[in-house]
Formats: structure tokens, sequence, C-alpha cells
């Protein structure tokens, strides 16, 4: 390799942290990978909700998925704290359970600050962490998806609750239909 190119290297890999915001976390826990092309994605995020003990963070573009809403709103009523931030365009989206969730006493806020907010996330009870590329829509049985289940990482939930609090910080709660 040409020493320019070695500088060039060089520069690239400090910038990532300013670029990207990255930031290594130690691995460690338990990791739970599905790999779904024919839907199935709900299952797993609903046994994880029917777990929760004492709260459900969770942060999506959309949400449309009605099995999903039940799991919510029925942990709601099993005492279950839940707060829920989606992107802005949920409100005006026909197909979105918003109305549902926020009537069982679910508050669900509206990320104003940015244009899109993909984030697809579901914290439970501060231990347990879903994401991936499950959008908790009903349209899951046409899309190829992704899923994780995290837990025992601690510092990794911690920075995701830290990152849902900032996005809560700049969202406005709905005040439903």
């Amino acid at each position: 390799m040409s020493r320019p190119a070695i500088t060039l290297c060089t520069i690239l890999l400090l910038l990532i942290p300013i670029i990207g915001n990255t930031e290594q976390i130690e691995s460690n826990g338990n990791v739970e990978v599905f790999f779904l092309h024919r839907g199935g994605a709900a299952e797993p995020i609903i046994k994880e909700i029917n777990f929760a003990k004492s709260e459900i963070l969770m942060q999506t573009k959309s949400f449309t998925d009605k099995p999903i809403s039940q799991a919510l709103v029925d942990a709601r009523k099993r005492g279950v704290k839940i707060v829920t931030i989606m992107d802005k365009g949920q409100e005006k989206d026909k197909n979105t359970l918003l109305d549902l969730i926020h009537k069982a006493g679910i508050p669900v806020f509206f990320d104003l600050e940015h244009a899109l907010d993909h984030n697809k996330i579901i914290i439970i009870d501060r231990i347990t962490l879903i994401t991936g590329s499950f959008d908790f829509t009903k349209t899951e049985n046409n899309n190829v998806e992704n899923l994780l289940i995290l837990k025992g990482n601690k510092l990794l939930v911690d920075k995701y609750i830290k990152n849902f609090e900032e996005h809560r910080g700049h969202s406005e709660n709905y005040k439903g239909n």
C-alpha cells in the first residue's frame, strides 16, 4: 500500500466516530436471531411483551400489527408502564393502531425533529432489547425481516434507553382523535 493511502485510511478511521457517532460496546449476554421471510416476526416479540413486569419502551416508524398492539394493551392492563415514540407520519396513516393503544392509556409521542423516525426498538424491563428490520406492521408476511432479541447486556440497553429518552425529549405527545 502506498504511503498516501495509509494516511487517507488513518484520517478516515479518525473521522468515523465524528461522522457516524459510533461507539464500541463489549458484547455479552444472550442474543436470539430471527431471519424471517414468510412472517412470524410478531410471535417472539409478543412472547417478550407477555413477560414484561414493569416497563416497555417502544420506538417505531410504523405500527399496524394487531397482535403486538393487543399484547401491549394486555401488558398495560397488568400494570406495565408503556411509552411509545412513533414517526409523525403515523398520525395520518389510516392503518395505524396508535389510537387503540392510546385509548388503553399508553402514551404515544411523535418524533418531530427528524424527517423520518426509522428506529425499530422495544426495551422491556430495562433488560431486554428487541431490534431489527421489522417495522411492527401487518405487512410482515410480504417482507424479508430480521429480528434480534438481546438480553443481559446492561451497557447496550442503557445506551438504547438514553437514545430513546433523547428522542422523547423532542417529541410531541399525541392527544388522540
